[in-house]
């Protein structure tokens, strides 16, 4: 009896240090709805590439860079379907937003259901390690896309978005830091193969989203 009742409190010790130390409220359940809305904007994405002849300038273009040769007559190529880049840019900030608003949402009931403030000094620094990777890898974006290398902005968004969840999962459920792993390597091999970042993309932030994001809900969030 007296052993139970020390595992209890033991118990209920390491749960009050887990709460003061980690942030626990993040929503299996928004990461699954963030992956499907990465695999739904893939898909829009998809066909307005089909749609565009200006994609096969892009992959030209930077199977020219990537070898070394000399590719100024496809930038004058590709100067005229610019339009497309402003395109795939305006999906991928649609997901990002609807993403960040589900997350935010989800996450708020779940702090509300667990007793834990959703803004306190935990959540600060989480969202502080999240975003100086997360920046330092926008900025970059729209380095590389000023200068039309478009061809690894996929995997530059996945190495980076990867950086940033392997520094939060020091403040979170530690399936965060294997999430991070697996977008690094991803990204990784998508720098490799450029002209391949849609898919890329999808495996990215659509399918291993979803994976994540069943794995906490079903330990965590029933």
């Amino acid at each position: 009896m007296e052993e139970t009742e020390l595992q209890n409190e033991l118990a209920s010790i390491r749960s009050i240090m887990e709460r003061s130390s980690k942030f626990i409220s993040l929503s299996g359940l928004s990461g699954i709805l963030a992956g499907i809305y990465a695999l739904l904007g893939a898909g829009v994405a998809g066909l307005v590439i089909m749609d565009d002849p200006g994609y096969s300038f892009s992959r030209k273009l930077d199977e020219a860079i990537f070898k070394g040769h000399n590719a100024g007559s496809l930038y004058r190529n590709f100067n005229d379907y610019s339009d497309l880049i402003l395109k795939l840019v305006t999906i991928a900030a649609v997901v990002l937003v609807a993403s960040i608003a589900t997350a935010l949402y989800l996450s708020n009931r779940q702090a509300k259901r667990k007793g834990q403030q959703m803004w306190g000094s935990v959540s600060r620094s989480l969202l502080y390690h999240m975003a100086v990777p997360l920046l330092s890898g926008g900025i970059l974006i729209l380095i590389l896309l000023l200068h039309h290398h478009y061809g690894i902005v996929s995997a530059t968004s996945l190495i980076f978005y990867g950086l940033a969840l392997f520094s939060a999962g020091n403040f979170t459920f530690a399936d965060v830091k294997y999430l991070g792993l697996c977008e690094i390597i991803l990204g990784l091999i998508a720098a490799c193969l450029p002209g391949h970042g849609l898919l890329f993309w999808a495996l990215g932030f659509g399918v291993l989203h979803i994976v994540y994001g069943a794995r906490i809900y079903l330990k965590y969030d029933r």
